[in-house]
């Protein structure tokens, strides 16, 4: 049995060469490529190179040469069927079965693809052919010159009542009706073109296969939606995909930042002046998966929204949704423009070079993005700066990463510091010493890399049982289940809740627990930084519940991914159908919590 071409396509297209060869072969880079030893021969000089552009990895010494399924082949002799299973779960792509439905999905998606490549055919000959004024001013408005529309295979709609009867001869109904490019007129009993009277602006999939359009009108019309998209299916999801990535993900070799726009128009314009690496969101707000879609590609994400009220919105939500899986070697930033102005407006006036100085220089990191959007909201009263620090903890404690989390935190608490210097946790904290210089916040992350982020985890636990006790020893079973992994927190856990059950100690101090061991689980407890110590526990039962869920619910991932590591090490010397199993069942797991 054959694995389809554009299953293997998409593997190949979603990892670089050198992502997957790094898990075998230290790599550095040099100039366009990546070299190193080889995995061959045993060598002291360098003589085997990577190349992502051009999707090789060669072994000067030994000759040796292929892509990614042929160097798992050779270095851990796989089998071709193995080998696809292996780099398909490195991709974050489903497992191909070869069952019926695996099959049927397949013939589906060449069928949808088809109707596609049609409708879009059909629309860019038409702006090709155009002989209308009105569609021929717009352009020359927009500045769409011929190798814009055929770069970005840009299409006009007529009010053509016959495309779905030409698309008919060649397409079923039932494939034309799934796409989303027609809706049925139960009054005049036909099926209607839904983007008519539209610039149609093609949606490709990583893969270059089209999966969608987006529609603008041309002539201003009150009771017509300026863009309108293909509505969700089986085969195109708004929040999975992004507008010119198709393209853009061939850049990142060369270049590691990525622009993020709103509209196709804006990257379509950005494209005409020169910015090349710039993507948009499909009329929804920014999600998590297209962040993670693009940090696979580039180290930089620059988010360039309007600098209207809309688009700082929309740019708020966007910080708060990518925020959460922040990672420490890559960084996302925002940039806005005047109000009066868009991406595509700005950059026609003023060209590619002062653009990008213009970047340069007023970017905004994502968290004082968010500090600063979130402090206009302040008006001075205690009610509002209360709003405002609890708005800016639950978002801190949002980020999975747990030392992104820290010194997030850390920089919120240290802005509210210097904006409200008198409110009444500051006080407490200068009371007891004053903001961590430098050298000690320096001193405080080298001691913090010998801690794992399960300890923290597990402290954060501690934490919160031991600040709460009069809570928990009323409700003792929510913390029976709880799963410890790290042997001297494990018998703390368990020495608190026996004493808790059996003694009904009401006092941190009645567990003798050593002083330096409470020290430590404070000091690296990031929960402490979202807990008011001066609130009566009793009466914010729900916050307590939240947040022990929240962190059972991450130590759960964390055994998750354990368990998840240790059988795909398995595989990859047993490829056991049952070790196989397993996996995947995990990860339907993962997935879920």
């Amino acid at each position: 049995m054959k694995y389809p071409k554009e299953y293997l396509d998409e593997i190949k297209t979603r990892l670089k060469v050198s992502t997957v060869v790094s898990k075998t072969v230290v790599l550095k880079k040099r100039g366009k490529e990546f070299v190193g030893l080889s995995p061959f021969k045993n060598e002291k000089t360098p003589s085997f190179t990577v190349n992502d552009e051009k999707g090789f990895y060669h072994c000067f010494s030994t000759g040796e040469h292929g892509n990614i399924f042929d160097f798992l082949m050779k270095t851990q002799n796989l089998k071709f069927g193995e080998t696809v299973k292996v780099l398909a779960s490195l991709a974050g792509m489903r497992t191909y079965i070869f069952s019926k439905l695996d099959e049927e999905r397949e013939k589906n998606f060449k069928q949808y693809v088809s109707v596609f490549n049609d409708y879009i055919k059909i629309c860019h000959n038409n702006i090709l052919n155009n002989k209308k004024q009105y569609i021929s001013n717009y352009l020359k408005k927009r500045n769409l010159s011929l190798e814009i529309i055929n770069h970005f295979k840009i299409g006009f709609n007529y009010d053509d009542k016959n495309i779905y009867e030409k698309l008919k001869l060649n397409h079923s109904e039932k494939t034309l009706n799934e796409t989303g490019l027609f809706y049925f007129d139960e009054k005049k009993n036909i099926f209607v073109e839904k983007f008519r009277n539209r610039l149609i602006f093609p949606i490709f999939n990583i893969t270059n296969n089209p999966i969608g359009v987006g529609g603008r009108i041309i002539e201003s019309k009150d009771y017509l939606a300026k863009y309108i998209n293909s509505p969700e299916t089986p085969f195109f999801k708004k929040g999975s995909n992004l507008y010119n990535f198709n393209f853009v993900r061939t850049l990142s070799n060369k270049i590691d930042t990525v622009y993020v726009v709103e509209g196709y128009m804006d990257v379509v314009g950005m494209t005409r002046c020169g910015v090349n690496n710039v993507v948009a969101n499909l009329g929804t707000a920014l999600t998590d998966k297209q962040i993670l879609i693009l940090n696979q590609f580039f180290d930089h994400i620059i988010i360039f929204f309007d600098g209207d009220i809309s688009g700082r919105k929309a740019a708020l939500r966007a910080a708060e949704n990518s925020i959460i899986n922040l990672q420490s070697d890559k960084k996302i930033s925002f940039l806005f423009l005047p109000e009066t102005e868009d991406p595509d407006s700005f950059i026609s006036k003023n060209k590619k070079s002062f653009f990008e100085k213009f970047s340069d220089e007023h970017k905004v990191p994502i968290y004082e993005f968010i500090y600063q959007s979130y402090k206009k909201t302040v008006d001075g009263t205690p009610s509002s700066l209360a709003s405002f620090e609890k708005k800016l903890r639950k978002i801190a404690y949002s980020i999975k990463d747990e030392y992104i989390k820290k010194y997030t935190l850390e920089y919120f608490l240290k802005q509210l510091e210097d904006f409200a210097p008198n409110r009444n946790y500051i006080n407490k904290q200068k009371q007891l010493k004053k903001t961590k210089s430098l050298n000690t916040t320096q001193n405080f992350y080298n001691e913090s890399k010998s801690v794992s982020a399960i300890e923290i985890k597990e402290f954060s636990i501690i934490y919160l049982i031991l600040n709460n006790l009069s809570f928990f020893s009323e409700n003792i079973n929510l913390i029976k289940d709880v799963k410890i992994f790290s042997l001297d927190n494990s018998i703390i856990l368990k020495k608190i809740i026996e004493g808790l059950e059996l003694k009904n100690l009401k006092k941190i101090e009645d567990f003798e627990i050593e002083k330096q061991i409470l020290n430590r689980i404070t000091k690296f407890a990031s929960i402490r930084h979202i807990l008011n110590k001066n609130e009566n526990n009793q009466e914010n039962e729900e916050k307590i519940i939240y947040f022990l869920n929240e962190i059972k619910r991450d130590l759960k991932n964390t055994e998750l991914e354990l368990r998840i590591e240790e059988l795909e090490s398995k595989f990859s010397k047993d490829f056991s159908e049952n070790t196989f199993n397993e996996l995947k069942e995990l990860k339907k797991q993962q997935k879920i919590n």
